[in-house]
């Protein structure tokens, strides 16, 4: 590894699995200690099973595996008062925050005509608010520390194309877009980067579930992993059905390094193609 971020304190949010895990086990092989969040609870409107303490308590051992110093806090990123007691333990613990990574999401399914007020709340109060609570908490560290940084907004291929059936999911991804904008602008005098990420389908809990398959091979009554495959690889120019969450770390982390101290502002596709498509 190359130790890009060795020194420099980084926040995640949703890092007890999938891409938030990816993304703080891979900030810690760059060198960055880690400030670990995640809700660790089930909310009632998403159909496929969310993280545990226990997921991110190996979130904790992945990190302090790669030697480096993490502090993990169970806190709903709807929650900015609990942002804000995580953000100041960090400081604490480690000194600064130099990289905030915007990550926790949620998804359900249904049309807009179908989908329940409260599965529209949960999913723009988590996906959009969420991340504008995360910054507001955490930023004014990045501030403070007079050392510039990087914001990295976990938003998605639905932040640039609407999606059937996730009419509240590309809604709050969309969002999360002109939020990006207008937070490089007002942090640029900071010298605090901040752009977005785009994922196509990732293999988490959230796509790698039974309801998801029912979705996309409507046609089976059980369709496997493999039958999902076949179907999502159609939806990618570059052939393949999904994304390991190291794919989309990789990006993370390069525009959290100073690779990328000019890029802010930026909508980044890590996707095979599939925006294009």
């Amino acid at each position: 590894m190359t130790r890009r971020l060795e020194g420099k304190v980084a926040f995640v949010t949703g890092a007890a699995r999938g891409q938030g895990r990816s993304h703080a086990v891979r900030l810690a092989e760059e060198g960055a200690d880690i400030i670990a969040v995640d809700i660790a609870d089930q909310v009632p409107t998403v159909t496929y099973p969310m993280a545990t303490p226990e997921d991110l308590w190996q979130t904790v051992k992945e990190v302090e595996a790669r030697d480096r110093r993490i502090l993990a806090t169970v806190t709903d990123v709807r929650d900015l008062t609990g942002l804000e007691a995580a953000a100041r333990s960090g400081v604490e613990a480690f000194g600064r925050i130099d990289v905030i990574a915007a990550n926790a999401g949620i998804s359900s399914y249904g049309t807009a005509l179908e989908l329940t007020p409260q599965a529209w709340r949960d999913v723009l109060d988590i996906n959009l608010t969420g991340v504008w609570n995360t910054v507001r908490a955490v930023a004014p560290h990045l501030v403070s520390g007079g050392r510039g940084g990087s914001v990295v907004i976990t938003s998605s291929a639905a932040g640039l194309r609407g999606l059937r059936n996730l009419a509240h999911y590309s809604a709050a991804k969309h969002g999360l877009v002109g939020l990006m904008k207008a937070l490089a602008i007002e942090l640029a005098p900071h010298s605090i980067r901040v752009n977005s990420l785009h994922p196509g389908s990732v293999l988490t809990k959230m796509i790698d579930n039974d309801v998801t398959a029912r979705l996309f091979r409507p046609d089976l009554a059980e369709p496997t992993r493999e039958d999902v495959a076949e179907r999502m690889a159609e939806s990618n120019l570059l052939g393949v059905p999904w994304l390991e969450p190291s794919e989309i770390s990789n990006a993370l982390v390069f525009l959290a390094s100073d690779e990328a101290r000019f890029i802010t502002g930026v909508t980044l596709p890590v996707d095979a193609g599939y925006v294009l498509k």
